[in-house]
């Protein structure tokens, strides 16, 4: 007879300044691996919206104009991960944003048998930021990611995954807010690059070039991922 061999779910990280192409990459990995792309902001959304208890304490938060806690998000992220869906590995997009963060998420896996299987850094040039973000726009319907320059429907004004008509562009996806969301990133959440490379994680990937592109390079380095997972 054979050993029964028991794994536990992959965890997977992407980090990268804003319009380094996360939420896109993540929605490719999400269906080419069977994972599961949890976004901080949709777990908050959803969170409310059921009604939980995490998400009525982070309701309460919102409704006083405060920000939601890291207690509160490692709540929503503990009973999401514990879904039934999330059995075949998640892909945290957006989360963690900080060291401290990244701390709270290590003893949230701890307690559960897992860990960080890689944090994968898409490194991009700044400067070629403001090009990328002024150029976003998603679908109104279904929120795939668009950009005038990069990847537009593949019929004019259609939608390539719902068909929906339309679109729409974040208000502060524009020159002028770039330079400040840039400084935060780099203040807040590049350490993190730091200390996923102490703990041995770290993937790095030139995310300067096409979607496809970047795209294999980021498969090449889940398969590598997920192949050495428990």
């Amino acid at each position: 007879m054979k050993d029964v061999v028991e794994t536990t779910p992959a965890v997977l990280i992407l980090l990268g300044p804003p319009g380094a192409g996360k939420g896109t990459q993540a929605r490719m990995l999400e269906e080419k691996f069977g994972l599961v792309q949890l976004s901080t902001g949709d777990l908050l959304r959803a969170a409310v919206a059921a009604g939980t208890e995490a998400g009525q304490r982070a309701k309460a938060v919102m409704e006083a104009g405060g920000l939601v806690s890291d207690d509160i998000v490692i709540a929503i992220l503990r009973d999401r991960m514990a879904e039934p869906d999330c059995a075949g590995g998640v892909i945290l997009d957006g989360f963690p944003r900080t060291t401290v963060q990244a701390a709270a998420l290590d003893e949230l896996l701890a307690s559960n048998g897992q860990r960080i299987d890689a944090a994968i850094s898409l490194e991009v040039e700044d400067a070629a930021m403001v090009t990328r973000i002024s150029g976003r726009y998603t679908c109104g319907s279904c929120g795939e990611g668009y950009h005038d320059t990069f990847k537009q429907p593949e019929q004019s004004g259609m939608c390539d995954k719902c068909g929906g008509t339309e679109f729409k562009r974040r208000a502060d996806d524009n020159a002028e807010t770039v330079a400040s969301r840039l400084a935060a990133y780099h203040a807040q959440t590049a350490p993190l690059i730091a200390y996923y490379d102490e703990q041995g994680v770290l993937q790095r990937i030139d995310a300067m070039g096409g979607i496809e592109e970047i795209a294999q390079g980021l498969a090449t380095i889940v398969q590598g991922a997920m192949g050495q997972v428990r």
